[in-house]
This record gives C-alpha cells, sequence and structure tokens, in this order.
C-alpha cells in the first residue's frame, strides 16, 4: 500500500467497504472514482482557484457587489475542495455534524444571502454586511475542528470584552 493510499484512508475514515450505501450519494461515489493522487491534485486545484479568487478580489473591494460575487465563489471553491479528499458523502456528514450544524446553516445562508443582496438587490451596504457574516461563520465553522478552540475563543471574547473590573 503507498503512501497515498494510506493518507486518503485515513482521511476518509477507514475502508470504503465500511460505509453504508443507503444515502443519496452513495450512487454517486462510484460514478466519479479518482485515484489518491487525482483527488490531491483536485484538492490542491481547488483550493489553490478559491484562494486566488479570494485574494483578487480584494482589488475590486471598491465595488463590493464585484468583491461579494468573487469571495463568496471564492468561498465555495475552498470549503468544497476538501470533498475531493474525503469525498462528497463524509463531507456533508461532517458538515451536518450536530456540533457543526449551526454554523454550516449560518454559513450557507450568508453564502445565499450575499449572493442574493450583490446579484438581485445590488445593495453595497447589504452585501458587505452578509459578507462580514459569511467571513465569521466560516470562522466559527473552522474552529469547530479544533479540539477545544471554540470554548478558547469564547473565553477570550468574553475576557476583552468584559467591562467589569
Amino acid at each position: 500500500m503507498d503512501a497515498l493510499t494510506r493518507l486518503h484512508r485515513s482521511l476518509v475514515g477507514g475502508d470504503e467497504e465500511d460505509q453504508p450505501d443507503d444515502s443519496i450519494l452513495a450512487d454517486t461515489e462510484g460514478l466519479c472514482s479518482l485515484s489518491p493522487l487525482q483527488r490531491i491534485y483536485a484538492f490542491a486545484a481547488c483550493l489553490v482557484a478559491g484562494l486566488a479568487l479570494m485574494i483578487l478580489s480584494f482589488i475590486v473591494f471598491a465595488r463590493p457587489i464585484k468583491f461579494a460575487v468573487m469571495f463568496t465563489f471564492g468561498n465555495i471553491l475552498a470549503v468544497g475542495s476538501t470533498a475531493f479528499v474525503m469525498g462528497p458523502q463524509k463531507q456533508l456528514r461532517m458538515m451536518f455534524d450536530p456540533v457543526r450544524l449551526y454554523a454550516t446553516a449560518i454559513y450557507a445562508g450568508c453564502v445565499v444571502l450575499a449572493l442574493i443582496f450583490a446579484l438581485w438587490i445590488h445593495d453595497k451596504l447589504l452585501t458587505l454586511i452578509a459578507i462580514i457574516c459569511e467571513i465569521c461563520a466560516l470562522f466559527w465553522y473552522s474552529l469547530s475542528y479544533i479540539p477545544f478552540a471554540r470554548r478558547m475563543v469564547s473565553d477570550l471574547m468574553v475576557k476583552f470584552c468584559d467591562t467589569e473590573l
């Protein structure tokens, strides 16, 4: 077993035969069977494209609507890139884990709101508010993967914002 296969199995969580086939995405897993090396390449390509879009979006920061569209699509690419590594079924299962459910819902809602405000309503202030909420939700969602990170950030915020001495 080569190193990429071991890496893939450790990220996916064991053998793929152990996965139940009763979900909607179980059929799609077999349609797009990529080798572990192809999955790493696809992950890297999506991640780099997403990060590039997010960085390039700051060039058009003065135009909040263009900024919001570029930043949001870059954000979606970067978050979705991990589906290549672990598969879309496990990605969705992890996103809708009870620990991450609220952060995922708020993040997805802010993504949708940012696109609606930018593309249909054309309101710059609402678009920027949605982008700020999107960034905060993504930050809180990302903290859920680090043990005790949410508690530590919450405690720090209470200490910084506490007005009683």
